[in-house]
């Protein structure tokens, strides 16, 4: 292939330079033609020739002899009064060379140049015309055969690619010699990469000389030991991998842009039952769940898809936690997903749910029955221990009750048994009946209420019912911590459509480790003080439930100057997607 290559190449060279030196060459023939009419000329011209006793064509005559070309001496009237062509009378019966193009040209310019074919002698010429100033001669006209011309370009023509010949000759034989030990040395490389390529790798020495093959074959070298380095690495990797996913207990599986299962650990092939091979299918065989091809779809568009629950129907029912997330690499995409199997800690929690329920309920009648016989005997006692001891039994009565009925009410929630009413409610109104149903309270510790309502939060959509218990646990816990005589602000804002209620009071505040916990169930702050205000621990659980049902937060945080702030944010669910919470 490269002989063929370097062969066209030399013909087109040969050819390029075949052309050119022909042109060259022509060129120079053509300049020196004309030299030699102009020296034939000035010859002419200093001789100074008279009219009398001249013979014209003699001198032409001569002239060709010297210079081995045609030479044609014209008169102002175009005839021939001299030619080393043409003698006596073959002179006189010469056309009238007037209107020769060389002739012409010489007239109007000074100077013809012209290649044509002569019909006197019968032959294609290259003729030069000069014009001078000479009593009998007008113009000065030399012609050279074509023939000769040809001739010498011929002969240059073929010392050219004689030349180009022998130097390509030369060329293959180093090409020959050089090649051969290029091809040596280019098959051991070549055989080396395959033994690479069988993972027999290099050592740590290279033998290989410094020249351009040699530093190929370092090359290689060095690139076979970093190929090798990284097939380890990722060896190791893949091994490591495996055993994560493997010794994992949540089940993932990993799924291509076209929905093909690429990947599957042993924990989801026995949540989802299968006891082939699910790579190579499509995820939709493993487990058919609407949610599941949301999450995928979702994760595959980059959007944030919330863990969700599902309950799969086999036997028996489980219950798994699945999130999605997508990833690129090798410039593909795909989805991973995660499943946990959560079904015994559905099954314990929905077993705890339904004790406190049914404890509850127990609880709920006997503790009736005692608060009512309490409240018969209060009415007839007369001794002062005796009223004593039922006003101790009735206080911890009506605690016990507070408590069966904030439990009571947790289970609803936590069962999802609540749910809202939403209306459009006045904020002022909530505000008010939570005030007038603590006013005893209130009253009693000389407290004051101070409510701030901005005008653009004046109305908002919400159940009033589940809104007024939650603002009621807040100002009731305000209440019994703020100091008497003191003041507790409510207040309500909105922005960007979401609205702000504050419950703030004067009190000891939180310790701020405590801030994050004082919404879990029996967490106490002080237990003893709790107690001591018939606190059941509940009241802030129950907030955070109340809240979540409307898609809300619930917050504390401490004042400056002493005190907590409780704020409840609330989304307008006409300005933005809502959906009701879990609680």
């Amino acid at each position: 292939m490269a002989v063929a290559v370097a062969t066209v190449s030399l013909a087109v060279a040969a050819w390029l330079a075949s052309s050119t030196l022909r042109r060259v060459q022509l060129d120079r023939i053509e300049s020196d033609l004309v030299a030699e009419t102009r020296l034939v000329a000035e010859l002419l011209t200093q001789r100074s020739l008279s009219v009398q006793g001249v013979n014209l064509d003699e001198e032409a005559d001569a002239l060709g002899r010297h210079l081995r070309a045609r030479v044609t001496l014209i008169d102002r009237s175009g005839a021939v009064v001299g030619d080393s062509a043409e003698d006596g009378v073959a002179l006189g019966t010469m056309d009238n060379h007037a209107t020769r193009p060389e002739v012409e040209m010489a007239r109007l310019h000074g100077l013809g140049v012209v290649q044509r074919y002569s019909t006197t002698v019968d032959e294609a010429l290259l003729y030069a015309a000069v014009s001078i100033e000479h009593p009998m001669v007008a113009t000065v006209r030399l012609a050279m055969p074509l023939t000769t011309v040809e001739e010498q370009l011929n002969v240059l023509t073929r010392s050219t690619f004689f030349g180009l010949l022998v130097a390509f000759c030369a060329a293959l034989l180093v090409a020959w010699i050089v090649s051969s030990a290029l091809g040596r040395r280019v098959t051991a490389i070549g055989e080396t990469a395959k033994r690479y390529a069988l993972g027999d790798l290099p050592g740590d020495k290279s033998d290989a000389p410094d020249d351009e093959l040699g530093v190929v074959a370092k090359a290689l070298d060095h690139t076979a030991k970093e190929l090798g380095r990284r097939v380890q690495e990722l060896s190791a990797e893949h091994n490591r991998t495996q055993a994560i996913l493997g010794g994992m207990v949540e089940g993932v599986l990993v799924v291509d842009e076209m929905g093909q299962v690429q990947l599957a650990n042993e924990s989801v092939k026995q949540m989802l039952g299968h006891d082939g091979e699910p790579t190579g299918r499509s995820y939709m065989e493993l487990i058919r769940h609407p949610e599941v091809t949301r999450l995928i779809e979702a994760a595959a568009t980059g959007a944030a898809a919330p863990q969700t629950e599902l309950r799969l129907n086999t036997d028996p029912v489980k219950v798994l936690l699945a999130s999605a997330r997508s990833f690129t690499a090798n410039s593909q995409s795909g989805v991973a997903l995660v499943l946990n199997d959560v079904t015994e800690f559905r099954r314990a929690d929905q077993v705890r749910q339904d004790f406190v329920a049914n404890v509850s309920h127990e609880l709920r009648t006997p503790l009736t029955a005692i608060i009512g016989s309490v409240e018969t005997l209060l009415e007839d006692v007369d001794s002062g221990d005796n009223r004593r001891f039922l006003d101790i039994i009735a206080r911890n009565s009506n605690r016990m009750e507070r408590l069966v009925n904030d439990l009571l009410r947790l289970a609803r929630l936590d069962a999802g048994q609540e749910e809202l009413n939403l209306t459009v409610c006045s904020v002022e109104s909530v505000f008010s009946a939570v005030v007038s149903d603590l006013s005893p309270l209130i009253d009693a510790k000389k407290q004051r209420i101070e409510t701030t309502i901005a005008s653009e939060a004046q109305a908002i959509t919400a159940d009033p019912n589940k809104l007024h218990d939650a603002l009621r646990n807040l100002v009731e816990n305000a209440v019994h911590y703020t100091p008497a005589s003191s003041a507790i602000q409510l207040a309500a804002t909105q922005q960007h459509g979401r609205t702000t209620l504050c419950v703030a009071d004067r009190g000891p505040g939180v310790p701020d480790t405590d801030l994050t916990r004082i919404f879990e169930r029996f967490y106490r702050v002080d237990g003893a003080r709790t107690r001591e205000h018939g606190g059941t621990g509940l009241g802030l659980a129950i907030v955070k439930h109340l809240v979540g049902l409307h898609r809300g937060s619930v917050r504390a945080e401490n004042r400056e100057g002493g005190g907590t702030v409780f704020t409840i944010e609330l989304t307008d669910p006409s300005t933005e997607s809502y959906a009701p919470g879990p609680g």
